[in-house]
C-alpha cells in the first residue's frame, strides 16, 4: 500500500491521507467543499458545495495522474436528503456520460457542517 498526500488539495483536518493506493485501486478520502487555499467552506447551497467537493476530489485524482473518469465507485454523504436533486444535477453535469457506481446516504452531520462529502474508489489506468 502507498499513502498519498496531494499538493493543491485541501489539507486533511484529521489523521488521514488524501488517498491510499493498493494494487490497481485508489481509495480517496472524502472531500468536503473546502477552498484549498482558505480551508473555509465554499457556498451555502448544495450545488456550490457539490461542485467544490468534486473539484477537490478531481485535484486528488489529478495528483495521481488520474481523472474523474477513472472512478469506479463514489459514496455521497448528504446532510439532508432534501438536497439529493440539487446534488444530483451538479454531479450529472460534472461526470457527463461517465456513470460510476454510487451510494448516496443522509448523515446527521458532515465534517465542518458541510452539506455534502464525497469519497471515491478509482482504478489506475
Amino acid at each position: 500500500m502507498q499513502t498519498k498526500f496531494i499538493d493543491g488539495a485541501p489539507a486533511a483536518i484529521g489523521p488521514y491521507c488524501h488517498a491510499m493506493q493498493s494494487g490497481n485501486l485508489v481509495f480517496c478520502s472524502g472531500q468536503t467543499p473546502l477552498n484549498p487555499e482558505t480551508m473555509q467552506l465554499v457556498g451555502d447551497e448544495i450545488g456550490e458545495q457539490t461542485r467544490q467537493a468534486l473539484a477537490n476530489l478531481e485535484t486528488v485524482l489529478k495528483g495521481l495522474g488520474l481523472s474523474l473518469h477513472h472512478i469506479v465507485k463514489t459514496t455521497v454523504f448528504l446532510k439532508d436528503m432534501a438536497d439529493f436533486q440539487g446534488m444530483n444535477t451538479v454531479y450529472a453535469e460534472i461526470f457527463g456520460g461517465h456513470r460510476p457506481a454510487r451510494t448516496t446516504i443522509a448523515v446527521q452531520q458532515n465534517p465542518l457542517d458541510a452539506l455534502v462529502e464525497i469519497e471515491c474508489i478509482a482504478e489506475l489506468a
